[in-house]
């Protein structure tokens, strides 16, 4: 085994809308991904990680930031990341990084921080800042687009071009694009590298490439967890909607599964690829790797598609993380709950820099180290959602006095056994788990609803932003709470 470097690389993967149970490591009946069975052998298995926020935007504001929604505001794709924040990036370059991006971070420009005719603040798939971005594939995925047409390809419209991929050799897809200049990058590199490989599958459209189209038999697909009888009315709205609702049929369901999994499986395959140039450079035990997601995806369940509501299709999420540091924990599966805002502060300890005031998160490191989490750890994943972009382009509002949009939210807190759901309107619906995995089951004992209530009030207490509270101004100085004596900084005296 080669020696471990001083300093590491980091190959920071993300999974646009995986679910965590698209694993056969997990024990899914049908998919299959051995490479990332193969990191999960050499790593540590998170089993119940959760996203926290739907759609892309804020689930990666939370992922890169490591704040909860509540705290960084990014509600909606489109909604600006607050520049003050730090980020997965900026900790990087503290390291001693250049932090690298091949694909696209879905975060939008502070418009405080540039002119009223920066072209950015007409794109909300911004790059996070800090990042080097060197293979933009936002939405209009303009470089694949480019090099597709070389290969001969007539079209002109990329959502088409993505609908389509099962129409031409796996060779072609957009994956494959991404992972052959990654491997290029990689083998240009003389001095360690913070690599950030956001790929956009298994996101939709459902258009596995090439052969992955046709490795799963629909037939085969596992049934999605059934309608609900007993519905919100929210949960009504959705399923009215064309663009979430599931089709009617099972065998139409079943062929949106079978090229999910296609996707899944294809992916995993050009991850396999990556990891192999790294193993042939003699650098992959000095490497970091973390496979997460920003997402996850409904995919037939309670008869919706995409990520939206409270359902934790959309929110339970793969994280595999694999420390060359830490071979002693290899293949071990951690069941706690964690959750992508610790994510960042996960990355910091490994590279060995400061976790920034601002995170609501944990380092998971005492999990890949075999040691006692040195908190007491948590005993539920909590994930909020809010739907006002479906409202803010339409109509007049009254606000924000009456915060009507701040009602359209909501908090899932997921224990063990319940799921508690409470809405910015005031109500609130329990789900007991414990009994029913299949969210059928309504909690009845009002005792319980209370509980967890009570425990969500308590994380909220605990996770309001405490960037600057953690400080009193005394003597000049700034002193950390409660002692003054330990300066973070120091106030010059006027001139």
């Amino acid at each position: 085994m080669a020696a471990v470097t001083a300093r590491p690389n980091v190959l920071f993967i993300t999974l646009d809308q995986f679910r965590a149970d698209s694993l056969s490591c997990a024990g899914h009946s049908l998919v299959r991904t051995p490479n990332l069975d193969a990191l999960a052998a050499e790593g540590v298995r998170f089993a119940r990680h959760y996203s926290q926020a739907a759609p892309c935007a804020p689930g990666r504001a939370a992922l890169y930031t490591g704040t909860y929604q509540m705290n960084n505001r990014v509600v909606a794709n489109g909604t600006p990341l607050d520049d003050r924040f730090d980020n997965v990036a900026r900790a990087a370059r503290r390291a001693g990084y250049e932090p690298a991006l091949f694909g696209y971070t879905d975060q939008g420009v502070d418009p405080r921080t540039v002119e009223r005719d920066d072209p950015q603040l007409w794109n909300w798939e911004g790059v996070l800042p800090g990042f080097d971005c060197l293979l933009n594939l936002d939405e209009r995925y303009e470089p694949w687009m480019q090099w597709l047409r070389s290969t001969g390809y007539t079209g002109t419209d990329p959502d088409e071009a993505l609908a389509t991929e099962n129409e031409r050799p796996a060779s072609q897809s957009i994956s494959t694009f991404m992972t052959d200049r990654m491997i290029d990058w990689i083998g240009a590199q003389s001095q360690p590298w913070f690599l950030h490989a956001s790929y956009l599958r298994p996101h939709p459209p459902f258009s596995a490439a090439g052969e992955y189209s046709t490795m799963y038999d629909p037939l085969d697909c596992p049934a999605p967890l059934p309608i609900l009888e007993h519905r919100h009315p929210l949960y009504d709205a959705f399923l009215a909607q064309p663009i979430v609702a599931a089709p009617a049929q099972r065998s139409d369901v079943a062929a949106v599964q079978a090229q999910y999994f296609g996707m899944i499986s294809e992916v995993d395959a050009q991850l396999g690829r990556l990891f192999a140039v790294v193993r042939d450079a003699s650098q992959w035990d000095d490497t970091i790797v973390v496979v997460t997601s920003d997402h996850g995806e409904q995919l037939g369940d309670q008869g919706l598609l995409q990520k939206l509501g409270f359902f934790e299709s959309s929110y339970h999420v793969i994280n595999i993380i694999s420390d060359p540091h830490s071979r002693t924990t290899a293949g071990s599966v951690v069941d706690e709950f964690t959750e992508n805002v610790d994510i960042l502060p996960t990355l910091c300890e490994l590279m060995e820099v400061p976790v920034p005031a601002q995170c609501d998160g944990f380092p998971l490191t005492p999990f890949l180290r075999g040691e006692v989490p040195p908190v007491a750890w948590r005993t539920a994943a909590t994930y909020e959602w809010d739907w006002r972009y479906l409202s803010i382009p339409y109509g007049d509002h009254d606000g924000p006095w009456n915060r009507q949009l701040e009602r359209q939210h909501l908090t899932v807190r997921r224990s063990a056994d319940h799921a508690y759901v409470q809405f910015g309107d005031g109500s609130w619906r329990g789900f007991d788990l414990g009994a029913d995995q299949t969210w059928q089951t309504e909690v009845s004992d009002p005792a319980v609803g209370l509980a967890h209530a009570q425990a969500m009030l308590v994380w909220r207490s605990a996770h309001t932003d405490r960037t600057l509270t953690g400080m009193l101004l005394r003597d000049g100085g700034i002193g950390r709470w409660p002692a003054a004596t330990e300066r973070v900084a120091k106030i010059s005296s006027p001139s």
